[in-house]
């Protein structure tokens, strides 16, 4: 059964969460960065379901009782874009099909993606986004520094 993703869910978490860390997840700033969990939690507050499957799915219990693709960006963009079970999936788009809700991904031109955020909404056709790490909300894309971007789409949630 396919529901609909809600997309002013994850932009309202963003929102409360941009500036701050939620308590119920562990804070990944120290370790590596936090942007990829940060934008995980928004996916399911505007999905509601976690993929339990190991090692392949999305889930997050535990800093120690998680998937990676929680919390690392390659492993986050495979989980959305080839996910066939539970939760929530999407796929590449071009960014004029951006929606609030959906995740932008930076990158270099090698093809290195580094860093994760959730679009907000939109100033004259550009993207804002919410991130940790660097906290930000309703940043313009546009205001960071990076030669690739790459969007996701999310297309709805499996439950």
């Amino acid at each position: 059964m396919t529901i609909s993703y809600d997309r002013i869910k994850a932009v309202a978490y963003a929102r409360e969460w941009a500036f701050g860390r939620n308590p119920a997840y562990y804070n990944f700033d120290r370790i590596g960065g936090d942007c990829t969990n940060f934008v995980s939690q928004c996916i399911f507050a505007g999905a509601g379901v976690m993929n339990f499957t190991p090692v392949t799915g999305w889930f997050y219990l535990s800093v120690n009782d998680r998937t990676a693709s929680w919390t690392g960006v390659e492993y986050l963009y495979r989980f959305l874009t080839q996910n066939e079970g539970a939760g929530p999936f999407g796929s590449d788009a071009d960014l004029s099909l951006a929606e609030t809700g959906d995740v932008i991904q930076l990158g270099r031109e090698t093809g290195d993606f580094y860093h994760t955020a959730i679009i907000t909404g939109f100033t004259g056709g550009t993207p804002l986004v919410a991130a940790h790490t660097f906290n930000a909300y309703d940043k313009p894309l546009r205001d960071y520094a990076f030669e690739r971007a790459r969007l996701v789409h999310i297309e709805g949630v499996r439950k």
